[in-house]
């Protein structure tokens, strides 16, 4: 692991419109970072996904609520190069594995010792990567995520960087011009977005099949992660696999992913 300076608050928190607590704080390589939180209780870190935010991802379909009221102090960073977060166009600060520092930084700096940790698509691929490199929640959940998108980065990667590099471009309706769609809602910053797929590792099964902390895979019914999702469950040596509605854009819009978190982190 790289040594770096430890971390140091930049800002206080605040309440923000969409009625979470608002917070920043920065990296052990100097970049600004923010996250959210709201609910009391049991910390839960939930990461968003490639090109979504925090905000998308956990708040506006009501995931966040839906956990906050089940007991959890529900807490969502935004990635490097997303969202509220720090999005510099210099490589230097994507090398590999940053996205696990990162969370490894949120983690110390909010003071977490017994929590929970989960994560949609990319945002599962770095809680398997922080589980790998020593974290140890008491559960985990691993959403919109399978055992090959977790082996071979560069699959989906090639997807997203033929999209980022391919703008305008695309026949309506192909994969490409609905990600470049959510892209432009989201207002992402391609230069930042194109590093952050440089940061990807890939992890082999015979690693996964000593990381012994209980997981949540679980993945729309409709999403090509799917057809990988039981098997990376069945990998894992305490792996619980649940599909729910929709592909890999809309499940994450629906109450069901929400739910099917909830009833693993209580049961």
């Amino acid at each position: 692991m790289r040594e770096r300076a430890k971390p140091q608050v930049a800002k206080d928190r605040h309440v923000i419109g969409d009625g979470t607590l608002h917070g920043y704080f920065t990296a052990r390589d100097g970049v600004e970072l923010a996250y959210r939180e709201v609910g009391a209780g049991r910390p839960l870190v939930l990461i968003h996904g490639f090109f979504s935010t925090s905000r998308v991802n956990w708040v506006t379909y009501g995931h966040a609520e839906h956990l906050a009221g089940l007991g959890f102090r529900v807490i969502m960073p935004d990635l490097r190069g997303h969202g509220e977060s720090g999005k510099p166009h210099d490589p230097a600060a994507y090398p590999p594995d940053v996205l696990a520092d990162d969370g490894f930084d949120l983690v110390e700096h909010l003071g977490l010792t017994d929590y929970d940790l989960g994560g949609y698509s990319l945002g599962g691929r770095t809680t398997i990567r922080m589980l790998v490199r020593g974290a140890r929640p008491r559960r985990a959940v691993v959403a919109g995520m399978g055992l090959r998108g977790i082996e071979h980065t560069g699959g989906g990667n090639a997807h997203f960087r033929r999209v980022l590099t391919g703008l305008g471009t695309f026949e309506r309706g192909t994969p490409e011009w609905r990600a470049e769609a959510f892209f432009r809602q989201i207002g992402g910053d391609r230069d930042a977005l194109l590093h952050v797929l440089d940061t990807s590792i890939d992890t082999p099964r015979t690693v996964l099949e000593h990381l012994d902390v209980p997981t949540l895979v679980v993945a729309g019914i409709e999403d090509p992660h799917h057809r990988t999702a039981r098997d990376l469950a069945e990998v894992l040596p305490h792996g619980r696999y649940v599909n729910v509605p929709g592909n890999h854009l809309s499940a994450v819009a629906r109450p069901e992913l929400g739910h099917a978190i909830g009833e693993f982190l209580t049961s």
